[in-house]
């Protein structure tokens, strides 16, 4: 029971970046029926800045409307010094849930995910964490992100064995990430987990932003602290997005929010993460809402258009 589109705050809303208009995105989000915020240990930055700078926003303006929220985030990426401050480990995912919600100032998240399966950590271990988790009552719910399919199914026997079943599972998917849509998706619906997509538009790939081949200033990719880097926009996702775009004009919509059509026309996807650097831009996304449906047509064009996407693996980190 989440809303279409959610706010995430992996960007935009760190201690490098504008307190007040932070303030100014998350509230008109609240505004207009965006209840889901989803957050993890180490957005920022500085890692952990995302959080506080949520917690002081929610204590000044949004307290009163806890209980209308769903509040999600995560552990599992490098956040402190030492071999306890990054990976899926119980000692990790027990530390981290603490601070988070010190840093929130929370009593519980509605939601904590283990952000990622880190190739040493025995399954069992950190499901064993997420299951404690919830019995301790740090969280209503468990969720994992960017698990490999085979890890992802066994997450769910464990969790499903505890009788904390997984409520969601994050990954990155777009009309350039299709990869989820041949193993991740389908196991997520046999389980009934909920599927949430993040990184929707490519981190600004899937829009007109980089149509010039030139890096505009301010855009993620020219940021030194951002993942996307000059080196990811390339030539062939450069022209994917151009020919996107002209399905997109003949919608009556921007690239961004047929992006997001796209990915919300699939009755699996539970929710779609959107960033934002602005109100008017948080709008433009939630634009999208206003047309849903795609002809046949239109979706073969789409496929026929990104079909050498469908088996690749997201190039950039998360």
């Amino acid at each position: 029971m989440l809303p279409a589109i959610s706010l995430g705050l992996w960007h935009n809303f760190g201690s490098v970046d504008d307190y007040s208009e932070a303030e100014r995105m998350i509230l008109h989000a609240f505004d207009r029926g965006i209840t889901h915020f989803d957050l993890a240990n180490n957005y920022g930055p500085v890692p952990g800045s995302a959080e506080t700078n949520f917690g002081r926003i929610l204590r000044d303006n949004l307290s009163a409307h806890r209980d209308e929220l769903f509040l999600s985030s995560k552990a599992g990426h490098q956040m402190w010094e030492g071999p306890y401050g990054d990976g899926s480990s119980r000692k990790n995912l027990m530390a981290s849930i603490d601070q988070s919600l010190r840093r929130t100032g929370l009593e519980y998240f509605d939601v904590f995910y283990s952000h990622r399966y880190d190739g040493v950590t025995p399954i069992e271990e950190t499901m064993q964490a997420l299951i404690d988790i919830v019995r301790q009552g740090k969280a209503l719910y468990v969720g994992i992100s960017k698990y490999p399919p085979e890890k992802q199914r066994l997450a769910y026997k464990i969790l499903r064995d505890a009788h904390v079943p997984c409520l969601l599972s994050q990954y990155k998917y777009n009309l350039q990430v299709r990869y989820p849509e041949s193993r991740i998706i389908p196991a997520a619906a046999e389980e009934g987990s909920g599927f949430v997509a993040f990184s929707p538009l490519n981190q600004g790939l899937l829009t007109d932003k980089y149509f010039s081949g030139t890096i505009p200033a301010g855009s993620r990719a020219a940021r030194p602290e951002g993942f996307l880097q000059p080196a990811h926009v390339t030539a062939h996702v450069v022209a994917s997005a151009k020919r996107l775009n002209e399905i997109a004009k003949r919608r009556g919509q921007s690239l961004s929010q047929m992006a997001l059509a796209w990915l919300l026309r699939d009755q699996r996807v539970t929710s779609v993460i959107v960033g934002a650097r602005s109100v008017a831009q948080l709008d433009s996304s939630l634009s999208a809402l206003n047309n849903l449906k795609f002809s046949a047509d239109e979706l073969t064009a789409i496929d026929n258009m990104t079909s050498s996407f469908l088996q690749q693996s997201p190039k950039t980190p998360e």
